[in-house]
């Protein structure tokens, strides 16, 4: 079998690559890849935590800007959240894998609620769990449920998979040919240069907690397996030098 670098990780997908080139919903192609790239990973025996954003279905801020309450907005998003949740796991069992969807705000007849040490026993039994519904709390994005969960079931690192950038760069390559790809960074460079890529209050836990974060794209295939044998993809980011 395979040496991998990480035992237990935290994959952070955004809801937009759930989406795909439609840019909106679900596109089962895309679900089908990442359930099958996550199937692979577990049987290398690495225990995998998922959390998946909902911006492909609702934006909290989004809704704020125009208007909505902010609290109101952001329910909103947690709950689109547990419809990608649920989407995720039933294309993982369909491949095989044992899945279970924890969800921040309880609706027990689509998930269990979220309990910590639950969580970390269907870890430990390699199933995958899936966090829905972010913190539960508004004013919170879901990198931030991130770096609050991998640091509760002591994650080996956070794998940010993105779906139109293959790393951190100095500025949006989409946008700027000048942008440069980072190899290696620091929370303190993301904070000090107000890097885009998670939120000030998750990168100051991930910082506090020293829990690595690994940038990369999911669009090619493979690369979450790559990520977790530790071979050198995408960006690094740690605590300290």
């Amino acid at each position: 079998m395979e040496t991998t670098k990480y035992k237990r990780i935290v994959l952070k997908l955004s809801g937009e690559a759930l989406a795909g080139d439609q840019g909106f919903g679900i596109d089962p192609s895309v679900i089908q890849s990442i359930a099958e790239q996550v199937r692979d990973i577990v049987k290398l025996d690495v225990e995998v935590a998922i959390i998946v954003g909902g911006g492909n279905i609702w934006r909290g801020m989004a809704g704020s800007a125009k208007g909505m309450d902010r609290a109101t907005a952001d329910y909103m998003g947690m709950l689109a959240t547990v419809m990608n949740s649920l989407a995720l796991q039933d294309s993982l069992e369909t491949n095989g894998v044992q899945t279970r969807v924890q969800s921040s705000i309880e609706m027990r007849q689509v998930a269990e609620p979220y309990i910590r040490r639950r969580a970390i026993r269907h870890l430990e039994k390699k199933r995958v769990v899936i966090f829905a519904a972010g913190t539960g709390n508004p004013y919170f994005t879901t990198d931030t449920t991130a770096a609050l969960r991998a640091a509760e079931i002591e994650a080996d690192v956070i794998l940010m998979a993105k779906n139109k950038v293959d790393g951190v760069y100095s500025a949006d390559p989409s946008t700027d040919a000048t942008a440069v790809k980072y190899d290696k960074l620091t929370y303190l460079d993301i904070l000090k240069d107000g890097l885009a890529v998670m939120d000030s209050t998750a990168s100051s836990l991930c910082m506090d907690n020293d829990i690595p974060l690994l940038v990369f794209s999911i669009m090619e295939k493979g690369n979450i397996k790559r990520a977790v044998l530790g071979e050198e993809i995408g960006t690094l980011i740690k605590g300290r030098e």
